[in-house]
């Protein structure tokens, strides 16, 4: 290799092109936090507003549970009424099986 061929232009141009990749890379970095930034502000603000719209809604939630709990055992009752109802009266058979109450088959007159 001769003198020529080492100081040619093209260090020159791969210098300019590594420094054209780091200005990039700093502008695609920067957009980065940016974005990052902005997304962790708009999360912060959702979830303090999800937070107050909990504290607001848990009072009457925990009343409903408690309501719904002190009715259950009527529920339950009623339920097994039906199902007894149900057993006696064959005809009423497809509405409980419609709604998932399967009342088990009459017992079979003993001989």
């Amino acid at each position: 290799m001769n003198e020529s061929e080492i100081n040619s232009p093209a260090p020159v141009e791969l210098k300019d092109q590594v420094a054209a990749l780091q200005h990039q890379v700093f502008a695609l970095l920067l957009a980065l936090v940016v974005v990052s930034g902005t997304l962790t502000v708009y999360l912060y603000r959702e979830a303090s507003i999800v937070g107050a719209d909990i504290a607001v809604i848990k009072p009457q939630a925990t009343q409903t549970i408690r309501a719904f709990n002190q009715t259950h055992p009527g529920l339950d009752n009623f339920v097994k009424q039906l199902i007894v109802y149900g057993q006696t009266h064959p005809d009423f058979r497809p509405i409980l099986q419609k709604y998932g109450l399967n009342p088990p088959p009459p017992a079979a007159p003993k001989k």
